[in-house]
């Protein structure tokens, strides 16, 4: 059930059908409906032409950590391909957030209430806001984002209640040097514990052990597109 690896199998729409059929096995050993899986390719640093291929193969979904570099590229592709969906996957400043905003569908990255009063007012104003994700530092990491677990309980209920935000799901980022099952089995049952269907966690190397423990959205760039651009 590996993909061949982006070096070998050069064509993006070849990459796609790789991992296409990769998730609709991990779904069916962890007898999941595979149409539950969202699959973001995540374009950072990716030149257009690999972002081309994966249009022209039918594929809409992406991902982007840098919202300079996103707004780059994307809104002309969104002119072309109006069905375009665009997830923030990167870390997201509050300065940036009325951007971010204006073009991303869904933003992964929520973490402080600082971002979420931002988030919320910016909403008010344009009158809709993006489906969020809440990111969860399962790790303790001090130089990564994502809001702590003592926490967790009190922020979604400030998210929801207070600021009425559409938060639909939790998001979480492993540490490199730990096994990232440990992180999904935590993310997943935090994701029970306060009732959301949505679940994203997985990269190239690890997104069929996450479908595992209930992904619904499994972020995949070099596995998609093949080695990033530096």
């Amino acid at each position: 059930m590996n993909s061949p690896k982006p070096a070998i199998i050069r064509d993006v729409a070849e990459n796609i059908g790789a991992i296409t059929s990769d998730i609709a096995a991990a779904a069916g050993k962890a007898a999941r409906a595979v149409d539950d899986i969202t699959l973001i390719a995540v374009a950072k640093r990716q030149p257009l032409d690999r972002i081309e291929r994966a249009l022209a193969a039918g594929h809409r979904i992406f991902g982007e950590n840098r919202l300079q570099e996103a707004q780059g590229k994307w809104p002309a592709l969104k002119e072309t391909y109006p069905d375009i969906e665009l997830h923030m996957i990167g870390a997201l400043q509050t300065n940036k957030a009325a951007d971010a905003m204006a073009l991303f569908d869904v933003i992964h990255t929520l973490d402080r209430e600082k971002l979420a009063r931002k988030i919320a007012d910016e909403a008010i104003k344009i009158g809709h806001c993006p489906d969020l994700f809440i990111q969860v530092n399962t790790g303790a990491e001090t130089q990564k984002g994502g809001i702590a677990l003592d926490v967790l309980t009190d922020f979604v209920a400030f998210c929801w209640e207070e600021l009425n935000l559409p938060v639909i799901g939790l998001m979480c980022l492993p540490p490199i040097d730990e096994e990232p099952a440990l992180h999904f089995a935590l993310l997943q049952k935090l994701a029970k514990r306060h009732g959301f269907a949505k679940i994203s966690m997985g990269m190239s190397g690890d997104f069929e052990k996450a479908i595992q423990f209930g992904a619904t959205h499994i972020r995949v760039g070099t596995a998609v597109f093949g080695v990033r651009e530096s």
